[in-house]
C-alpha cells in the first residue's frame, strides 16, 4: 500500500515525532511504501495567496476559489503545492499526525489543507463531486492526534466536549467531503506528562492499531 504521511510538530525530540518515526518505520517493515511530508521541517508555506498561482486568471482582483479552479485544470500551481498533489495522487492511504492546539489542528496543517486540496483537485463544484463522488474517492484517511488535556476533559460532558465531534469538522466536513473513506482515529490523552512507560505503551498501541487495520484492508 502507498502511504502518505502527514506530519506537523516543530520539535524532532517530541514525543509526537518518535511515535511519527516508529509508524513509518513499522510499516516499511511490513512492506508498504511510505512517504513523508515533515511540514515545520519542509518550512511549507501555509497561506494561500498570488504566488501559487504561476498562471494567474485574472491580476486585477483576486479569487482563490477561482484560481485554484484555473490551476486545477491547467496544472499551474506553485511547484510547493504540485508535490503535495503528486504525493495525494499516489497514495491509498493518507495520515494525517499532529498535536491539538485549542481543540483544533496547528495553522500549518490547516495552511496546507488550504492550498493542497484545491477544488478542481479534491472535489469539484461544478460537477457536484463531493462526499459520496468526491474526487479522492477509492483513497482512505486516518487522524492521528496528541492532547494536552486528558481524556476526561476531551469527554462528552467534559470542559472541551467529545474530541470526536470536535474533529469531525475535518474527518466530515474535509476528509470525506472529498471522498475519502475515513479510518478510526488514533488519540493520545495528556500527552504532555506522560512517563516513560506509558510512552512505550502508547507506541506500542498505535502500532498495533495500524497493524490491525492495514491487515483488514
Amino acid at each position: 500500500m502507498n502511504i502518505f504521511y502527514i506530519f506537523v510538530h516543530q520539535e524532532a525530540r517530541s514525543f509526537n515525532s518518535a511515535l511519527k518515526e516508529a509508524a513509518i518505520a513499522f510499516l516499511e517493515k511490513k512492506g508498504h511504501a511510505v512517504r513523508l511530508s515533515d511540514l515545520y521541517a519542509m518550512k511549507f508555506k501555509p497561506v494561500l495567496d498570488r504566488t501559487d498561482f504561476l498562471q494567474p486568471k485574472r491580476t486585477d482582483l483576486f479569487n482563490p476559489f477561482v484560481e485554484q479552479m484555473n490551476a486545477s485544470k491547467k496544472g499551474t500551481f506553485a511547484p510547493d503545492i504540485m508535490e503535495e498533489m503528486e504525493k495525494v495522487k499516489w497514495a491509498d492511504l493518507l495520515i494525517f499526525q499532529f498535536p491539538i492546539y485549542f481543540t483544533n489542528m496547528p495553522a500549518i496543517m490547516k495552511g496546507w489543507l488550504d492550498r493542497v486540496f484545491a477544488p478542481g483537485f479534491a472535489f469539484n463544484p461544478a460537477t457536484n463531486s463531493a462526499y459520496e463522488t468526491g474526487l479522492f474517492k477509492g483513497k482512505k484517511a486516518m487522524l492521528v492526534t496528541s492532547t494536552g488535556a486528558n481524556e476526561q476533559w476531551y469527554s462528552k460532558g467534559g470542559q472541551h466536549g467529545d474530541i470526536h465531534e470536535l474533529l469531525k469538522y475535518f474527518t466530515h466536513c474535509t476528509l470525506e467531503f472529498t471522498g475519502l473513506e475515513v479510518l478510526p482515529s488514533h488519540i493520545v490523552f495528556g500527552a504532555g506528562k506522560m512517563s516513560a512507560e506509558r510512552v512505550d505503551g502508547e507506541t506500542r498501541m498505535y502500532l498495533e492499531k495500524l497493524g490491525s487495520m492495514l491487515s483488514e484492508e
